[in-house]
């Protein structure tokens, strides 16, 4: 609401000076109406160019800015030049200062901008930027359109600065583009994500403008902004993890973290679970935990679609997680009845 207040009383007083500077120019007394309309364009141009600037970054707005006071100048300097030539009043050197003014400030706006892109500052001691954090957290493709992430940063586990590339975002933008319907979700999704997390008050997301145009391969560049930020990467991607590691850049898997998370059960543990399929095995049930532990039940075909009591025989890890294989509690009751008798 506050932005939309200063903005209204922005377009009065582009307004009001509009119409009082035509009607001095005119000659006029009050105000002028042509004025006035010449204000509402001056502030809808500023309102745009401010929506705009809001979407830059700090480093390509200030290089701007400085392009252009410093075309300005040489623009000037020009301009005096030919005052020198011509008389002074003379309506065509008019148009040429103007036109001098317009296109070197506008030149140097770019060159600026291009130079700032391209031209990396030292970090010096005691400055704050993002690069010079070490609690920065690097978000690959993978990890924001897995979406755990957000619901992570929810809990308030994470905590830091949350870095996303810019070639991280195009590539974002090209799957949401993508022809196949599949894909394009997948790429809606992430983008939702991160309007997720930036609206998080507590979580810091920070869009980095750093590329490497030698280097092809997105993962790539992920492992070499890691290392010159000193930065952990996020991700879900195992051969990103490893080859990471490789390079000495750190890695938090959101996969790993969720294995390390889920329900601990040993060899003789009971439980109550849901049966809701068969299994690969003739008479086997199959059910799942909550964090998507698949359990196999030994002679549970007949219950599906039942809560039964489960007891725990054993335990399987792998790479691709976790399966607890269990028995019917009321079979291992007939057994151990029937070890005690006879014994």
């Amino acid at each position: 609401m506050g932005i939309n207040i200063i903005r209204a009383i922005f377009v009065l007083f582009c307004v009001f000076i509009g119409a009082v500077a035509y009607a001095r120019f005119e000659g006029i007394s009050g105000l002028s109406i042509i004025g006035a309309f010449v204000g509402v364009i001056v502030s809808a141009i500023g309102i745009f160019l401010e929506v705009e600037l809001r979407k830059a970054s700090i480093k390509h707005v200030s290089s701007a800015v400085l392009g252009g006071v410093l075309g300005m100048i040489i623009a000037y300097i020009l301009s005096a030049f030919i005052s020198a030539l011509f008389n002074e009043g003379h309506t065509f050197l008019i148009l040429i200062r103007a036109f001098l003014i317009g296109l070197l400030t506008y030149l140097g706006m770019i060159v600026g901008i291009k130079a700032g892109s391209e031209i990396k500052l030292p970090n010096f001691k005691g400055m704050s930027a993002p690069a010079a954090q070490g609690s920065n957290k690097i978000l690959d493709t993978s990890v924001i359109i897995d979406g755990r992430i957000a619901d992570l940063c929810d809990t308030g586990f994470m905590e830091g600065i949350f870095i996303i590339p810019r070639f991280i975002l195009v590539e974002l933008q090209h799957i949401a583009d993508s022809s196949d319907s599949m894909k394009r979700a997948r790429g809606r999704r992430g983008l939702d994500i991160l309007h997720r997390m930036q609206k998080m008050s507590d979580i810091d997301v920070k869009v980095v403008d750093e590329d490497f145009p030698d280097i092809k391969d997105v993962d790539s560049k992920l492992i070499a902004l890691g290392k010159g930020m000193k930065a952990k990467i996020i991700t879900n991607d195992m051969n990103l993890n490893k080859i990471a590691e490789l390079q000495g850049v750190n890695v938090l898997n959101i996969n790993e973290l969720c294995n390390a998370l889920k329900t601990i059960v040993l060899p003789g543990e009971t439980m109550k679970v849901f049966i809701l399929k068969e299994g690969k095995e003739s008479g086997q049930g199959v059910a799942y935990l909550d964090d998507g532990t698949m359990i196999v039940v030994d002679e549970a075909r007949r219950h599906i679609g039942k809560n039964v009591e489960v007891v725990v025989t054993s335990v399987l890890q792998t790479t691709a997680g976790r399966m607890i294989f269990t028995k019917m509690k009321e079979d291992s009751e007939g057994e151990e009845i029937h070890q005690y008798i006879k014994g």
